[in-house]
């Protein structure tokens, strides 16, 4: 092998790890041409960048179609918008994960029990019951925070943080439930130290955000690492009891360890919102 070709193999795992981030956590159409554990290290590492990233993307919408809706009921058709365009540019992945995940631990079965429940195509009465509770507490946060004026703060934080317990989840003392699967090939390849960075990066990012919108940089900081302590301290419940009860994780559990943390950061962030 020349030393070309040794550099281009090297490389390329974070290359492919950025496409196989974006195709896996967004509708984005392109595709990663290597995916092996490497790759899929590389993509969890990522999945903060890409939580950003999204959140912005939301954000936008938010504030333009907050100059058409103004009013406080204007805030809620935003929140219901906003979040339903959240889960078309994830293609629902994460919402379909929960309710997989509910059904699976809510069938009080052994473990292979539950991931034949969590594998089956239907969605039952738990999982039904988890998609619309979270949606309804996605839209009524969020919408308390867009009309305090901290919807675009909210939204970054939020979705960065719901991504950011995707490496803190596949860190090397998390187990995969099955043999084959996303949890397999993502299960261990993340290390706490790339985590923590992440983490740091998000509260930063998200706390100069907040302060731009009038909460001042210390404020703003400390309101965005509340949110993000809180998202990931809950998710980290869910990934144990999910671990305790099926022996691992999944990419079902992956996707509602997302939504869990993002619903979680929405909440702890509108309770932060100044009364208008």
């Amino acid at each position: 092998m020349t030393d070309d070709a040794a550099r281009r193999r090297t490389s390329r795992p974070w290359a492919e790890g950025a496409l196989l981030a974006l195709t896996t956590l967004t509708v984005a159409p392109v595709r990663a041409a290597r995916v092996d554990r490497a790759t899929a290290g590389v993509a969890m590492s990522l999945a903060p960048g890409v939580g950003l990233v999204l959140g912005g993307v939301l954000a936008v919408e938010a504030a333009v179609l907050r100059r058409l809706f103004p009013t406080v009921i204007g805030a809620v058709l935003v929140a219901a918008v906003v979040v339903a365009s959240a889960a078309l540019l994830t293609r629902a992945m994460h919402l379909d994960g929960l309710a997989d995940t509910v059904d699976g631990l809510g069938s009080y079965g052994d473990p292979e029990r539950a991931l034949a429940v969590m594998a089956a195509p239907d969605v039952g009465a738990f999982g039904v019951a988890a998609i619309a509770l979270t949606l309804l507490v996605d839209v009524a946060a969020l919408a308390v925070s867009i009309a305090g004026g901290h919807g675009g703060s909210a939204l970054v934080l939020a979705v960065a943080t719901g991504r950011l317990a995707l490496p803190f989840a596949c860190t090397p003392r998390t187990p995969a439930a099955r043999p084959t699967g996303l949890g397999a090939a993502v299960a261990g390849t993340t290390s706490v130290r790339g985590a923590g960075v992440g983490a740091l990066l998000v509260v930063v990012a998200g706390g100069l955000l907040r302060s731009s919108e009038g909460a001042g940089v210390g404020g703003g900081l400390v309101r965005a690492a509340i949110a993000v302590v809180l998202g990931l301290g809950v998710a980290h419940l869910v990934r144990w009891h999910a671990v305790r009860r099926l022996g691992g994780i999944t990419g079902d559990v992956l996707g509602a360890l997302v939504e869990v943390a993002t619903l979680v950061a929405l909440v702890a962030l509108a309770g932060s919102a100044p009364r208008r």
